[in-house]
C-alpha cells in the first residue's frame, strides 16, 4: 500500500473535527504496525482534553470521510486521541520551553523505513529540528518529522 502525505489526512481530519469544536494536532501514520495505523490526535477548541466519548463520535464520521476520500488503499486502524499531557512537542513555544530536555524524534526519510532518535534537544528551525547526541549535533530535516516528545533519560525511570 502506498502511503499518503499525513497533510492530507490531517487536513481531511480538521475539517472533519471543526463542526464538533475539536482542533487536530496532528496525524501520525505508523507504518511498522500491520495494518497501518493511522492516529489523529485532538483538543477541544479552547485547548483543553477531549474525552473518550468525543473521540469515539469523532471516528466514526473520521472513518467515512477517509473512504469516500480514498486516501487509503489497503487496511488501516483509525485511533482518535488527546495528546496527553504536554508529552508531544508542536508548537514554537513548546520547542523553546524545552530545549535542552531529552526527547525522542520519530521520522521518515522520503527513502526508507521510519526512525527514531533520542537526544536534547537544540531547537527547530525552518528547515531542521536540532539534537544533541553525545555531544554531537544531529540534524533532522523538519518535512521528514512526525513527532517530537518528551522522553524520561535512560536511568533515570
Amino acid at each position: 500500500m502506498s502511503l499518503p502525505a499525513p497533510e492530507a489526512i490531517e487536513s481531511l481530519a480538521r475539517q472533519v473535527a471543526e463542526p464538533s469544536g475539536l482542533e487536530v494536532l496532528g496525524v501520525h501514520l505508523l507504518s511498522h504496525r500491520l495494518p497501518l495505523t493511522v492516529q489523529v490526535f485532538v483538543q477541544r477548541g479552547d485547548g483543553s482534553d477531549v474525552s473518550l466519548d468525543q473521540c469515539a463520535a469523532l471516528s466514526g464520521p473520521l472513518g467515512e470521510a477517509l473512504e469516500a476520500a480514498a486516501l487509503l488503499s489497503g487496511a488501516y486502524v483509525l485511533e482518535i486521541s488527546s495528546p496527553g499531557i504536554a508529552e508531544q512537542l508542536s508548537s514554537d513555544r513548546d520547542f523553546t520551553s524545552f530545549r535542552g530536555f531529552p526527547v525522542e524524534v520519530v521520522w521518515r526519510p522520503a527513502e526508507g523505513p521510519e526512525q527514531r532518535r533520542e537526544g536534547l534537544l537544540l531547537g527547530r528551525d525552518e528547515q531542521m529540528v536540532l539534537l544533541n547526541v553525545r555531544g554531537r549535533t544531529v540534524r533532522i530535516p523538519r518535512p521528514e518529522v512526525q513527532q517530537v516528545r518528551l522522553v524520561t533519560p535512560a536511568g533515570e525511570a
